[in-house]
């Protein structure tokens, strides 16, 4: 029997162009034998500007829904994934040669391990790449450091929501990500490592698209107000569910 990891991806109008990058970087991953990916697809909306640019391959599922952001389509996403592990891809990104399969090494070889993050490269609308300079060291992430390094640096956390691989059922017993405009990744990154450890991979495993269009370059996204409300909500679940002793993952 072939073991499934479910790649998610919501997405919307202005960045269905990018689905074609995308896809290639999933189509050129090699994973473990007795492994493939389910690429499930969901639009943030229900116009007809998005399916033409999904490609024609039976991996693939493709939905849409109404219009509520991010967080909503991939929750709506997660009523068709197969896999016993979810990845995150955002439409405009792209993984890396091997990603999947390391992420997969560590979920399934490492005992005790929930979720992976990897090392992200920033690409640059000139083609160039930038890192990040403060990248803890590879191996596991332990219960409530997420949280604290995020307390302590303006709410910004060591590893990025947006190389996340997770197991499903944990996602699902989470609620997910956050039904919030913005920061849904981090809510559920926080809420991960609340309840569980996870492992950070210094070998690059994303590369994270820099765009004029991208929701995290509109003024809304640093609006103050905003900001201080998504980050109290997201600190205090990460807290409550800290709290709770009996949330402790501890996977075979």
């Amino acid at each position: 029997m072939t073991s499934v990891v479910s790649v998610i991806t919501a997405v919307h109008g202005p960045s269905a162009k990018f689905l074609a990058d995308a896809y290639k970087s999933l189509n050129e991953q090699q994973l473990p034998a007795g492994w493939d990916w389910q690429w499930v697809i969901q639009q943030d909306g229900e116009t007809d500007d998005v399916a033409p640019y999904v490609p024609d391959d039976p991996r693939i599922s493709f939905g849409q829904g109404r219009h509520g952001r991010a967080a909503m389509a991939r929750m709506m996403g997660m009523s068709r994934v197969v896999g016993e592990y979810v990845r995150v891809l955002d439409a405009d990104d792209m993984l890396t040669p091997g990603a999947l399969a390391r992420d997969l090494m560590v979920l399934t070889g490492q005992p005790g391990i929930a979720w992976t993050t990897s090392r992200v490269l920033d690409l640059l609308p000139d083609g160039s790449t930038v890192g990040f300079d403060q990248d803890p060291p590879e191996g596991p992430i332990e219960r409530g450091e997420v949280l604290t390094h995020w307390q302590a640096h303006d709410f910004r956390a060591q590893v990025h929501p947006a190389t996340l691989c997770m197991r499903r059922d944990l996602v699902l017993a989470l609620g997910g990500w956050m039904a919030l405009p913005a920061s849904e990744d981090t809510g559920l990154l926080l809420a991960l490592n609340a309840v569980s450890r996870g492992w950070f991979t210094a070998e690059t495993g994303l590369l994270y698209r820099k765009w004029p269009g991208q929701s995290t370059s509109q003024a809304a996204h640093s609006e103050r107000e905003e900001r201080v409300a998504r980050m109290a909500v997201v600190e205090a679940r990460a807290e409550a569910l800290l709290a709770l002793e009996n949330w402790r993952i501890d996977a075979a």
